[in-house]
């Protein structure tokens, strides 16, 4: 399939570049991805998943590729940005061009690093980075709903059915309320995505805090708890990272970053960010394993099979015939594919297929 991406956005001063640079130190080599970058504000980052180094041993395979997600550093937003304040047509254009967004807020107070609005609110950052979408996205509704109106009026369908969208929406934003924030029919998400409007794109929220600061989730802050709230009515994901100890520890081998986060007692690291972002993506991974290689694929979720296939080549979507199919489990425990098909563990299914996360999967075509 081709990339998806994820843009790191933020206030001024919370962290973000410090974690963009955690997390570009674990880029893969790009030469086993055909949509491989050389932006310097880009980074192609592994997902981490035993899974896959499990079947490469299995297989004695030659390579191991894991599935990957690519992380943008978006320019930090200010206030206004949506009527052009800083660098804000350009920081809106960056966002629109990504499909998830990782917000980076801070959550430590520390004299030596300024907030840009003077005082620590985890929640008002939130709430001012996310009125800049908000704004933005009326402005792109507005002015839609200017150009479709006419249509609609002359009773064409497509427009009659594209106003009534485009104005459930602009009550939604009109209310302060990001687009995500309410759930739509697959004919009114194929409308929208023409819009690529940005408040509709899912959000993970990345709480910064300082390895030995005042961090709001350990002094049992009120502050922290109306963020929790608010992600608990949001249903929104968040994830908490420590960005400066993340890039102190980048260059260390795994198993001494394990030691060190439990000797400062960093509870969740790069690692989980990465899993949780590839999971705000919507994604799963299916494997191929073999004595070349054994790779990690990504697909939508409740994917069929052709369409899973055509992250491999879109000749596995296009002539797709069937697919033997292993949950990995149950493939490691047999050891081989021969004993697989021999214990009747390796079955053969159609086009109809939905794949799960942790196939292993032989497409034939």
């Amino acid at each position: 399939m081709s990339k998806l991406t994820i843009g790191i956005v933020g206030l001024p001063n919370v962290g973000k570049s410090t974690l963009f640079n955690a997390l570009t130190k674990k880029s893969v080599s790009a030469e086993n991805y055909p949509f491989c970058t050389i932006d310097p504000s880009v980074g192609i980052v592994p997902v981490p998943d035993e899974r896959l180094w499990k079947l490469s041993e299995m297989s004695k395979s030659e390579k191991t590729i894991p599935a990957v997600v690519e992380f943008t550093d978006i320019a930090g937003l200010v206030k206004g940005a949506s009527a052009g304040e800083g660098l804000g047509n350009k920081f809106l254009s960056h966002i629109r061009e990504v499909d998830a967004i990782a917000e980076v807020v801070r959550i430590f107070e520390d004299d030596n690093v300024i907030h840009v609005h003077g005082k620590i609110n985890p929640l008002s950052d939130i709430e001012v980075i996310n009125l800049e979408l908000i704004l933005a996205d009326r402005e792109t509704v507005t002015k839609r709903l200017g150009s479709v109106a006419r249509d609609a009026k002359s009773g064409k369908k497509e427009a009659v059915l594209e106003k009534e969208i485009l104005e459930k929406v602009d009550k939604i934003l009109e209310q302060g309320k990001m687009a995500n924030s309410i759930d739509y029919s697959e004919d009114e998400e194929k409308i929208l995505n023409g819009l690529h409007l940005l408040s509709i794109k899912p959000i993970l929220y990345v709480l910064n805090k300082k390895n030995g600061g005042k961090n709001l989730d350990e002094i049992n802050d009120e502050r922290f708890t109306n963020l929790i709230n608010f992600f608990e009515n949001s249903k929104s994901n968040y994830v908490i990272v420590d960005a400066n100890f993340e890039s102190e520890i980048k260059d260390f081998s795994d198993s001494e970053k394990k030691e060190f986060r439990q000797g400062n007692s960093t509870e969740y690291g790069i690692d989980e960010l990465i899993k949780q972002s590839y999971k705000t993506l919507d994604l799963i991974t299916y494997f191929t394993t073999g004595q070349k290689e054994t790779r990690a694929w990504t697909t939508k979720k409740d994917s069929t099979a052709p369409i899973a296939g055509k992250a491999i080549h879109t000749d596995f979507q296009e002539k797709f015939i069937r697919a033997d199919i292993i949950f990995w489990q149950d493939l490691l425990s047999v050891g081989s594919y021969a004993k697989a098909r021999e214990s009747g563990l390796l079955r053969t299914e159609g086009k109809e297929y939905i794949v799960k996360d942790g196939d292993v999967i032989e497409f034939k075509v």
